[in-house]
């Protein structure tokens, strides 16, 4: 007679060699979080470009937005990609957490520029290099410094102004900063209108000194034409404070 069969049941099956856990795969580096200094990067080289003829002021205006605000690297790349990378600006596949193409400057900035207006006006518009230092003296007229095209090659830029009976206008966008606590007011004004807050990237920090008679300093961001306050057009750098 046969032996019989051992019964399966009970039986605890021997135990295999463990498995270690796969390592988690690594982050994409356009996934990536960006810093204050890459979106000032891209920014500067968005300026550049839109200096040397390749993005409208419209295209540069959307994307300093969006620079300002991404988040990471991919999304910087975009606003790069379709620009050269030699000279102006980076590519897509050169932006990296570790290698950023370095600007180049147009131009080197002077040192100081003197502007003194008596009854007339005096103005910097369009694509003009920031300098080291302004001296600014308006007797009864009017002084415009239009930064919203500007070339920064710097982050500071020293203002003395003496307003006895006219106007000094700066006009701004996110990323400039203007201090005007040491201006000594007579029967004038002195107003720093900021609506954007605190926290976008610092890109130029404006010190102004100085005094103002009766007279008036300003520094604002652009104000909408009469065909866009018409068409009801959202006003220019509108960020929430």
């Amino acid at each position: 007679m046969a032996d019989p069969q051992p019964s399966d049941r009970g039986l605890v099956p021997a135990a295999g060699p463990s498995v270690p856990d796969a390592p988690s795969a690594p982050s994409a580096p356009g996934t990536l979080r960006a810093s204050h200094a890459d979106r000032d990067l891209v920014v500067e080289q968005l300026r550049v470009a839109a200096g040397d003829g390749r993005l409208s002021p419209e295209e540069l205006d959307e994307r300093l937005e969006l620079a300002l605000t991404a988040r990471t690297y991919a999304e910087l790349a975009t606003l790069v990609g379709d620009l050269p990378a030699a000279g102006t600006a980076v590519s897509s596949a050169s932006l990296s957490p570790t290698s950023l193409s370095p600007v180049v400057a147009p131009s080197a900035p002077k040192d100081l520029i003197r502007l003194h207006c008596s009854s007339g006006r005096a103005e910097r518009r369009g694509r003009w290099v920031v300098p080291n230092r302004m001296d600014l003296k308006v007797s009864s007229g009017h002084i415009t410094l239009d930064f919203t095209e500007a070339v920064i090659v710097q982050r500071m830029l020293h203002i003395d102004a003496d307003v006895r009976s006219g106007h000094i206008t700066l006009i701004t966008k996110p990323g400039i900063v203007v201090d005007a606590d040491d201006v000594t007011v007579r029967n004038g004004r002195v107003q720093v209108r900021a609506p954007w807050g605190t926290d976008v990237p610092e890109l130029l920090r404006i010190d102004v000194a100085g005094k103002c008679g009766s007279g008036h300093i300003s520094a604002r961001p652009p104000r909408r034409s009469f065909w866009q306050w018409l068409r009801r057009a959202p006003r220019p750098y509108a960020i929430a404070a």
